[in-house]
């Protein structure tokens, strides 16, 4: 049913209907607003589960940890200091291969402090183990969040569900927001296969000396990258129950002679399909969305860029003393092509400074330019710089 909803109060309806049994949050902006509407739904007897209130992200990242491996579907929800505060939890969750689920509202990190988004937070973390999926809109974080248990389930790895924060958690959209009735056919009842039992005692977590270190960490790499099959099928089966498809590892759009391509994640990609809709541009352009990044969708995303001779990563991080995060990805894995593209790495809107539609004709400009190809913050102002930083 279409609902005019903020993207929070639509991600708290999406974790309601996956009936979870215990939640735990710290409020932190942008956050605050989706566990202060689930603790509504509780509150008002909408919702059968156990609230909990704790004081900070590392304590509500430990409790969801401790339920979930005793027998229960969890929830949590974070964003920017909150995330690293967590992180230690966030790494141990995952080396435990305990199903999770938890929203990252991306934000700044600091210092300096901001409280805008980018999707510095997450970045931060993506090799902690978890799955990272990424929301262009708030009717895809609604998706996206429910297909998350049953992606976290089946391969028993935690997924962290990233929308970004004030852009789509504060924005007001129609949303068609799933019955009951749809969600249970979809996800079954939470089931963990060393879920801790008093009666049939086990340890989880112990000690590896050397000679396994290495094997279990192998162990769970090859379960992420296997994890690209249960986002697939996951999206495909929401799509038979509801019509709505989220795009899977990646989607890719735009004329097929089309030789450039602008590669983004999360709301991103909205500002620059406006933009191509807006301007009358001189050459075909192909827009990708790459939903996935960890597992990192290498053989899907070499499939869709065979062909091109220009791909513009345009990312909301930055990889302090590397510069590119997403585009030093995305060149590793299309330099195995034959003929491969030419990869051009830019950050923009950091710290929440608003991108333009306008941004879209600019970089396409930067391919008249001689370049390196080395990483630019796209929208840095060199008159705010000290001159020896120029």
């Amino acid at each position: 049913m279409l609902q005019a909803l903020e993207g929070s109060q639509a991600v708290a309806q999406a974790v309601a209907l996956c009936r979870p049994q215990v939640i735990a949050a710290y409020p932190i902006t942008p956050q605050t607003h989706i566990v202060e509407n689930i603790s509504k739904l509780v509150a008002n007897g909408k919702l059968k589960c156990e609230f909990i209130s704790v004081e900070s992200e590392f304590s509500a990242a430990s409790v969801v940890l401790g339920a979930a491996v005793a027998g229960s579907r969890a929830y949590t929800a974070t964003a920017s200091q909150g995330i690293l505060l967590m992180a230690e939890v966030l790494y141990n969750i995952a080396g435990l291969r305990v199903p999770l689920v938890m929203t990252c509202a991306n934000r700044a990190i600091s210092s300096p402090l901001s409280i805008w988004n980018d999707q510095q937070d997450s970045m931060a973390v993506r090799d902690a183990g978890w799955i990272q999926l990424y929301c262009a809109d708030n009717q895809e974080a609604v998706d996206t969040t429910i297909q998350a248990y049953k992606i976290a389930e089946r391969t028993e790895l935690p997924v962290m569900v990233c929308m970004d924060g004030f852009t789509l958690t504060h924005t007001l959209e129609s949303i068609n927001i799933p019955n009951q009735e749809q969600v249970d056919n979809f996800l079954p009842e939470y089931k963990f296969s060393r879920t801790l039992d008093p009666q049939n005692p086990i340890s989880i977590g112990t000690l590896v000396s050397p000679d396994f270190y290495s094997e279990a960490r192998h162990s769970h790499h090859i379960a992420i990258l296997n994890a690209e099959a249960e986002i697939i099928s996951a999206n495909q089966d929401w799509e038979k129950i509801t019509g709505r498809n989220s795009g899977g590892l990646l989607t890719i759009e735009g004329p097929t002679e089309a030789k450039v391509a602008i590669l983004t994640i999360g709301s991103v990609y909205g500002t620059l399909r406006a933009a191509i809709e807006k301007f009358d541009l001189e050459q075909p352009i192909k827009l990708i969305k790459l939903r996935s990044f960890r597992p990192f969708p290498i053989d899907a995303l070499k499939t869709v860029c065979k062909g091109l001779e220009h791909v513009i990563v345009l990312e909301r991080a930055i990889g302090l003393g590397s510069g590119a995060i997403i585009g030093l990805e995305v060149l590793a894995a299309l330099t195995e092509l034959d003929h491969p593209p030419k990869v051009h790495k830019f950050a923009a809107g950091l710290g929440g400074r608003d991108i333009p539609l306008e941004i879209l004709p600019r970089l396409l400009a930067t391919l008249n330019e001689s370049s390196d190809g080395r990483f630019r913050i796209f929208d840095v102002e060199l008159d705010k710089l000290p001159e020896e930083d120029r």
